[in-house]
């Protein structure tokens, strides 16, 4: 199968769309088919050995429209640019145009001169508002002939229907005296066309996630070869070419720092203000700003493989993959469009029945068409799915597609893997208490450290790096020995230094009775108690542990003040879990769960009729967040739990949990509130204009208005956001 992108132009409303996503899906091999208003565009999966792009092109520009390639992508962006300004002129021109034909109409202006029995005046309305309705109006016009060759009809045809009933009624009327309705037809083309332009500009805010996220990669690159430095285009770097990045520029492509050290601004990443400090063998991104010294890296991915790609990539799947809510929406638009032109051939009908008179018969017809035009329902739910993906890629929340906006709407259980979800993921000293009075907390620190560089235990590298971040300098070890599953010990100068666990100590002779409660109490809160021993006397106590995340509690605390609850799951004793649990304010712990079992506690709890989302990183959480409601994936974590999820928070910060969740509840409520007004506007405002009491001018306008709204309705996401944890 192969997937393929198509970027349409002329596209208007949600019939639109499911004329050619309809057209698409019956063509031999197509899987299947989702084409988006608001992005223009089309994406296709299929079977090569049955179709070809060219067969899926001629489909769409069959219905009408016109179609620019994947690989067009920069001369789409003009299309748009182009089709935005000739939108403006024509609405500007058309408002001004029919200004004067309004005057004219409305207040029935006589002039002085009298031709073929009519006064000057109407033979102006005729000319100007003509010229409005043909040649300004144009594209509704050849919209409605491409839908009739094809036996369907669209907004367009609604639109046109409307017009040229107002201009021919008003050319016949002028034959036997009657009432002309130029002004109708011209200013229903003017404020049209003027909707039309705000709809484009909205539509513009709304999908401009995208292209910012793109322009935010760096264009040149510093490659360095040898003792010569030089600028070379972004697109020339291959993997393992040695970059140079100054300071204050954007780093060029994924890799790792092989000399320097500095901080780097990643907040375009994860969404977090304060720079990270990068050393010799951190990974770097691309995009990301190198704040104040030199760094040299080597490239590790480049184009398509960077992170920044991948996130415009998954941003556009989003945008592009549909809400089963949409789905429904554009059915209903689909068959919208001819019960409309039933109720206004009806409304004609019986007007003239009751009336016998064919102006007051085709105003409220002219009034139906033009109100019923389902702009508005096909810009509801794509704009606010556009505006949501933007912003949660803006702060590092990755939403995969439509549907997991609405899943992550109504979740009642977020479970967290504890291990590198809720803690760091790697042990870290927590407390350091020297039990001979001499001695500071850094000597404690300097001789344990100084011994455990010799070490390969995992606690080893917690107490070495607990000792750079003190700028403490270790001093020389001489007779190292390593105890398995004990400790180490050896000499600095002329003390015999010994560290381990209790049970060593207690073979060395060294006393633990000034220290047992400490260590009960540390052992109590699920932490590794490291002991220090100097000369076979008891020196300090160090305590390391898997540290809880700084915004942890806080996380936990905003999820239960909007009626979730948390839920901790870990493979862990019950003691440490109890411990971490009640640190981060949880109160329902699974502990000791094997790899395999996590998926199937997720469904014990869907099996009370709750949503679950999982939040987890390791491999092993896959099947987990495969079976939860929503799975959502640390974007620290593999790449196994990363492709499972359906969310992906690029920092594995829970507070980023609760982002996510607010995210998809605030743009599911803005998506339900636009189709509601969509159709209650449609719903309310169509048997007003049967009955007559909707003047066809202004329904134009409040047609043309309404898809406006809604796009401004749904640019209001962001306010949401901004208001977490207040």
């Amino acid at each position: 199968m192969k997937t393929t992108t198509l970027n349409i132009m002329g596209m208007h409303c949600a019939s639109c769309v499911v004329r050619n996503e309809g057209s698409l899906q019956k063509l031999p091999g197509v899987k299947s088919a989702s084409v988006s208003l608001a992005m223009h565009s089309a994406r296709i999966e299929y079977d090569e050995a049955l179709t070809n792009e060219k067969a899926l092109q001629d489909v769409i520009i069959k219905n009408g429209y016109q179609v620019l390639s994947e690989e067009t992508a920069e001369a789409q962006k003009v299309a748009i640019q182009n089709e935005l300004l000739s939108a403006r002129k024509r609405a500007i021109f058309a408002i001004f145009s029919a200004l004067p034909v309004a005057y004219l109409g409305m207040f029935s202006v006589k002039l002085p001169w009298v031709f073929f029995g009519n006064n000057a005046s109407i033979w102006i309305e005729l000319l100007i508002g003509s010229f409005v309705i043909l040649v300004l109006g144009r594209e509704f016009h050849v919209g409605m002939w491409k839908q009739l060759r094809q036996g369907s009809a669209d907004m367009n045809t609604l639109i046109s229907m409307g017009v040229l009933s107002a201009l021919f009624f008003s050319l016949y009327s002028m034959t036997i005296g009657g009432h002309v309705y130029f002004e109708t037809g011209a200013i229903i083309t003017a404020l049209i066309l003027l909707g039309r332009f705000f709809e484009a500009t909205s539509r513009g805010q709304a999908s401009a996630a995208i292209e910012k996220l793109v322009e935010l990669g760096a264009k040149t690159a510093h490659l360095v070869s040898g003792n010569e430095v030089t600028d070379i285009p972004i697109e020339m770097v291959v993997v393992g070419n040695m970059l140079l990045v100054k300071p204050g520029e954007k780093i060029p492509v994924d890799g790792t720092v092989e000399k320097g050290t500095s901080s780097v601004d990643e907040s375009m990443l994860t969404g977090e203000s304060m720079p990270v400090t990068k050393n010799a063998g951190d990974m770097v991104y691309g995009a990301t700003i190198n704040l104040n010294s030199i760094l040299h890296i080597e490239a590790a991915r480049v184009g398509a493989d960077t992170v920044l790609a991948q996130i415009v990539n998954m941003v556009t799947e989003a945008q592009m993959n549909k809400a089963p809510i949409q789905k429904l929406a554009d059915k209903i638009s689909g068959i919208f469009v001819p019960i409309v032109l039933g109720i206004a051939v009806v409304t004609f009908l019986g007007w003239y029945m009751a009336t016998g008179d064919i102006s007051a018969s085709i105003l409220p017809a002219v009034a139906v068409l033009v109100i019923a035009c389902p702009c508005a329902l096909g810009l509801a739910t794509p704009t606010a799915i556009m505006v949501g993906t933007g912003l949660g890629a803006k702060r590092g929340v990755l939403i995969k597609n439509g549907e997991a906006l609405q899943l992550g709407s109504n979740i009642g259980v977020v479970v967290f893997d504890k291990t590198g979800t809720l803690t760091e993921g790697k042990p870290k000293v927590t407390d350091v208490f020297p039990v001979d009075e001499k001695l500071s907390r850094n000597d404690i620190l300097r001789f344990t450290a100084s011994l455990e560089t010799n070490s390969e235990h995992p606690l080893a590298m917690a107490l070495v790096n607990a000792a750079k971040e003190e700028n403490i300098t270790l001093s020389e070890v001489l007779q190292f020995e390593s105890i398995t599953g004990k400790g180490i010990r050896g000499r600095i100068g002329e003390q015999e230094v010994v560290v381990g666990n209790a049970r060593l100590m207690r073979e060395q002779g060294v006393s633990l009775e000034a220290t047992e409660v400490m260590l009960g109490e540390l052992e109590q809160a699920a932490k590794t108690v490291i002991l220090l021993s100097l000369d076979g006397v008891m020196a300090g106590i160090i305590a390391i542990a898997d540290t809880l995340k700084k915004d942890a509690h806080e996380a936990v605390v905003q999820l239960q003040k909007r009626g979730i609850q948390a839920v901790m799951l870990t493979g862990d004793n019950k003691r440490t879990a109890d411990a971490v649990a009640k640190e981060a304010g949880i109160e329902r712990v699974f502990a000791e769960v094997l790899p395999g079992e996590k998926a199937m506690k997720v469904k014990e709890l869907q099996q009370h009729g709750v949503r679950v989302a999982f939040v987890g990183d390791g491999i092993n959480d896959a099947p987990a967040l495969a079976q939860a409601d929503l799975g959502v994936a640390i974007g620290t974590g593999t790449d196994i739990a990363i492709e499972a999820g359906n969310i992906v928070l690029v920092k594995g910060s829970p507070m980023k949990v609760v982002e996510a969740l607010v995210l998809s509840a605030v743009t599911f409520r803005t998506i339900k509130q636009n189709l509601f007004w969509a159709f209650f506007y449609n719903i309310a405002a169509l048997p007003l204009a049967a009955l007559g009491f909707l003047n066809p001018m202004i329904a134009g306008g409040a047609m043309a208005f309404s898809s406006v709204s809604v796009v401004m309705n749904s640019l209001r996401i962001k306010r949401a956001l901004n208001n977490i944890g207040k």
